[in-house]
């Protein structure tokens, strides 16, 4: 009995895939196969204003990285009021903004711990809500979600190249 001949699938190219039409999906090619993946509320950039609508918000801020509480995971970024993780990489440029301002909102909003990730000094700032100094952490960071949840751990010397 002979194999049926299966058609070898066709191959795009990278110029191809970006002209595919802004309709809601998010669309990427890797090794010519094209992967059309349905939108998501969990891709970054996330616009998060704490439930507040535009036009009642002071803050939007866009975390490098971050976890949401589990009933926030299927909504819009609008209906997310609380964050249980947030992450900034400092640059050269954003190292004011991270380490003062967007902490101080995050304190202010009960984000309950905050990462301020230093790639060029090799450490990181590890805030809580009512911390007025920051524990340095330069071996591995910790993090759980509660007690009885296994605990994240992000050796950093595996972040630095």
């Amino acid at each position: 009995m002979a194999m049926p001949v299966i058609p070898e699938a066709r191959r795009y190219m990278v110029a191809e895939v970006v002209t595919f039409p802004s309709d809601g999906n998010r669309y990427e090619v890797v090794q010519g196969e094209p992967l059309g993946l349905a939108r998501t509320v969990l891709t970054a950039p996330a616009d998060l204003t704490w439930g507040l609508r535009p036009d009642e918000a002071e803050d939007l801020v866009q975390p490098d990285v971050f976890v949401v509480a589990p009933e926030a995971a299927g909504g819009e970024w609008l209906d997310v009021t609380r964050l249980l993780l947030a992450a900034e990489v400092v640059s050269p440029s954003s190292s004011r903004s991270d380490r003062v301002v967007k902490r101080k909102t995050y304190q202010r909003h009960g984000v309950p711990t905050y990462w301020v990730v230093d790639p060029d000094a090799r450490l990181a700032e590890v805030w809580h809500p009512d911390d007025d100094r920051p524990a340095i952490v330069t071996e591995i960071l910790t993090w759980g979600v509660g007690p009885d949840a296994p605990e994240l751990q992000l050796p950093l010397g595996s972040l630095w190249p």
